[in-house]
């Protein structure tokens, strides 16, 4: 039997979806080519940035900017190496198929090099969701994740709802695997604009994770919400409500 994530399309989530697909062709018809590869950039440092400050990162866009440039930044060594295994993902963004296990493991690799063992590598422990310093989430035993993760891989390749909220469910439920000793987040965040770059490659430079970060507790508490309720409409809304002001900013 094929995986199905429990998920409901409320109203809402809906009117929103309609709303970011306007919003989207709106953003397409009036991109200027001339202006395309420096919003890019800063739009990548925003990216980074924030995904990286959600899990401690104390970067700043200035620095991440410097290191982009190849320039030393005086900062921690492990926060530094964070944002050049991100800026590394990021340049490979466009190889990546986001129903393969391969490129997602390849992805992992590249965003945890240097910093954990197992790179690339699903977990062998126990792990759990924190938020601050409070256990919001325990994960499924280690050795349910392999085919936890391609059950899930299984059912991206053959999702029929809008890419908004497939790529949505699918970073709840990643989150509730938590298939990694670390970047767990980074990853989630990563493969959701993988999926929806697929739909429209301006998700590849959106910088949604900025504002995921501007509302940090907000994040977690949908995530807490999904899992208590056995759906991930409390998420789904979230994420869709952190794209629409990533396209009001781009806009």
């Amino acid at each position: 039997m094929t995986y199905q994530p429990p998920y409901t399309i409320t109203p809402e989530i809906q009117t929103r979806v309609a709303a970011i697909a306007e919003a989207i062709g709106q953003l397409t018809a009036l991109s200027d080519a001339a202006q395309a590869l420096p919003l890019r950039r800063i739009n990548r440092v925003r990216t980074i940035r924030g995904s990286l400050a959600i899990e401690g990162n104390t970067l700043s866009e200035d620095q991440i900017t410097a290191i982009l440039a190849g320039k030393r930044v005086i900062a921690p060594p492990r926060e530094v190496q964070e944002v050049k295994n991100a800026l590394a993902a990021y340049d490979q963004f466009a190889s990546w198929r986001c129903t393969s296990e391969a490129d997602l493991l390849a992805a992992h690799r590249l965003l945890t090099s240097g910093l954990i063992e197992e790179a690339g590598r699903y977990r062998r422990g126990s792990v759990g969701v924190m938020a601050g310093t409070q256990v919001i989430h325990m994960a499924p035993p280690a050795a349910r994740v392999p085919q936890l993760m391609g059950d899930l891989l299984g059912w991206l390749a053959t999702a029929d709802d809008h890419p908004l909220v497939v790529s949505s469910v699918f970073h709840y439920e990643f989150e509730f695997i938590h298939p990694f000793a670390d970047g767990n987040g980074r990853m989630g965040r990563l493969w959701q604009s993988l999926i929806l770059a697929r739909w429209n490659p301006l998700f590849a430079d959106l910088p949604v994770e900025s504002l995921i970060f501007a509302h940090q507790a907000a994040y977690y508490q949908a995530l807490q919400q999904s899992t208590q309720q056995s759906d991930a409409a409390p998420f789904i809304d979230f994420m869709l409500r952190m794209i629409q002001g990533a396209l009001a900013i781009s806009t």
